[in-house]
């Protein structure tokens, strides 16, 4: 990380780490464990184990998935988390909210109530997505649903994989927001009010999406990557009737959580987006623009990057992937 513009402290260590959120006040989180934990980790270092978890299915790229707040947080403590689950028909991604209570005892999850399932179940272990986002008004919940590895359902109205969803709080009027969606591991809105998700492509042709209702963005009919083994996809063009991504990668890096920066530490990456790499090893940001994005710095961790959060400081908060996962807290350098 020599180079960098900022100084990296090592907080902590977890396995298979795969999301965080900050409460609201401080600076607790809720880490997520792709083996099926849930840690609430304290401002002062303590890990503490969260109860009421749902059995997950942990194989592949599936897990105990995202963890998000509420925008009602402060008055009623739900939160939101995604997970692999077991079904008819093989596995696939469910969303549930529930109460985190943290007074007195173990903290843990009360009422647990599940929200989406991800239709149909299917075979294999891949491409679950389920990234959780709240609308910046709080009214809608949107959720990422990979194809399963499965390509064409994608395409198909008739089913929930390969899209993007948005619901009310409570998971009603569910509604397919956009479709054409590979593996979207990342989804965030911008200050300005703009949704962005980064969505893993298939040899090469990784992705930076603005989501706009009702767009394709062309999942498996194009990408500007190629199928495993190097098959050839069509690249997308102008008019081709699908929604091209304002920012793409060829060879790949493996896109993995996405963050918009909000904070004043770093002044100069105000709105900006910052993606973690698994495959490049390294942490991306992006200038975002209104509705237009460039490349901006790529630096080198020479780790595996799951997820990237902004804490209440400004400061930003990244977790390598993997065994021995690494909490790293990133300040502005001298």
């Amino acid at each position: 990380m020599t180079g960098t513009p900022f100084l990296s402290q090592e907080l902590d260590s977890f396995d298979e780490p795969w999301a965080m959120t900050f409460l609201p006040g401080g600076s607790d989180a809720l880490i997520t464990l792709r083996g099926g934990r849930l840690v609430l980790r304290t401002a002062d270092g303590r890990k503490l184990d969260v109860t009421g978890v749902p059995d997950v299915v942990h194989q592949g790229q599936g897990g105990l998935g995202d963890i998000i707040v509420a925008p009602t947080f402060a008055t009623d403590s739900t939160v939101y988390l995604s997970w692999a689950a077991r079904g008819d028909g093989g596995s696939g991604a469910e969303v549930a909210r529930a109460r985190l209570v943290t007074d007195g005892g173990a903290p843990r999850l009360d009422d647990l109530t599940v929200i989406w399932r991800q239709q149909p179940k299917t075979s294999g272990s891949g491409h679950y997505g389920h990234r959780l986002a709240f609308s910046p008004d709080g009214a809608y919940l949107f959720v990422t649903s990979g194809d399963r590895q499965k390509m064409s359902p994608a395409q198909d109205r008739g089913t929930t994989l390969g899209k993007i969803i948005r619901m009310n709080p409570d998971g009603g009027d569910a509604r397919i927001w956009t479709l054409g969606n590979r593996n979207p591991l990342g989804i965030a809105f911008a200050p300005d009010g703009n949704l962005w998700s980064s969505e893993m492509g298939p040899q090469g042709g990784d992705e930076l999406n603005l989501i706009v209702e009702g767009r394709n963005y062309g999942w498996p009919e194009v990408s500007n990557g190629s199928h495993y083994g190097g098959a050839d996809i069509p690249d997308h063009s102008a008019g081709d009737g699908f929604e091209a991504p304002k920012v793409w990668w060829n060879p790949s890096v493996s896109p993995a959580g996405l963050m918009i920066y909000s904070g004043s530490l770093f002044p100069d990456w105000k709105g900006d987006a910052f993606i973690g790499a698994l495959s490049g090893q390294a942490l991306i940001r992006v200038d975002l623009d209104g509705t237009k994005a460039s490349k901006g710095d790529e630096w080198d961790f020479g780790d595996r990057i799951r997820e990237v959060e902004q804490a209440p400081d400004g400061s930003i908060w990244v977790l390598t992937d993997g065994d021995g996962g690494r909490l790293l807290r990133l300040t502005p350098g001298r």
